[in-house]
């Protein structure tokens, strides 16, 4: 009797597993750069929770809407900034009502050198460096948060000579730990570990110098019969997901 139980049981598991792959289904995510390393994580945590996926992209805001704009089929698009999500559900490419903020970022000034950059930022006035890379201010809402910083501290036309442009923070990160650039302005979700930014060395900015940076996420048209978009925006609000975007940084709304 035993046996034919755990049979049974068996085949009732089966057939759950078995209905949950049939109704679980993919989606297409725009994700900004910087968001990267948590979104990865996120996708894993929503995939096993929901049996649904995310497919991920990531790039630069900006140059993503122009994506949209040309028809890329995208479905769920996770910005850098408040504007472009706004932009989109204004000129019907994004559903009205299902934007909201899923996380706040932080800017850090960093280098791979871990003698370079002091705890109050003070490197930028002494100027003993020759590159200083950011993300482009024009797509790269991170980009355009850094040259924020630099007017507010009044060195921006000291040190705009000396910028490295990044296509996105991504790229931006990449010419610091590579050495191509001897600091720059990153995002400080690229360089935390366990609370704290794991190598190089930083000045995490304080949040007075520059507008905070609202991400917001919207559901865009393509994406508005997909079950498994729809189920990814409403993971993002789940506590998992939050403990995750909290991990790496971010602020929560």
């Amino acid at each position: 009797m035993a046996f034919i139980g755990n049979r049974r049981l068996l085949v009732i598991v089966g057939l759950f597993v078995a209905s949950q792959a049939a109704n679980a289904a993919t989606t297409l995510v725009a994700v900004a750069a910087n968001f990267t390393k948590p979104m990865t994580e996120i996708a894993e945590a929503f995939e096993k929770s929901t049996g649904h996926s995310a497919k991920l992209s990531f790039g630069s805001s900006g140059k993503f809407v122009a994506q949209f704009e040309n028809g890329a089929p995208f479905e769920v698009f996770l910005s850098a900034d408040d504007t472009n999500p706004a932009k989109l559900e204004e000129s019907g490419l994004g559903v009205a009502g299902s934007r909201f903020t899923y996380a706040i970022g932080k800017l850090v000034l960093w280098s791979a050198n871990a003698d370079l950059v002091d705890a109050k930022g003070q490197v930028l006035n002494a100027g003993n460096f020759k590159h200083l890379a950011l993300a482009d201010p024009k797509t790269a809402p991170y980009g355009a948060a850094a040259v924020e910083i630099l007017k507010n501290l009044g060195l921006l036309e000291k040190l705009a000579p000396l910028f490295v442009q990044g296509e996105n923070i991504a790229q931006t990160h990449q010419f610091v730990s590579s050495g191509n650039a001897e600091l720059g302005f990153v995002a400080l979700s690229q360089v935390i570990e366990n609370g704290k930014i794991g190598s190089g060395s930083g000045w995490t900015v304080p949040a007075n110098l520059y507008q905070p940076i609202l991400q917001d996420a919207v559901l865009l048209k393509t994406g508005a019969e997909n079950p498994a978009a729809k189920a990814l925006l409403a993971f993002l609000k789940t506590e998992p997901a939050l403990a995750i975007i909290e991990k790496y940084g971010y602020a929560l709304p």
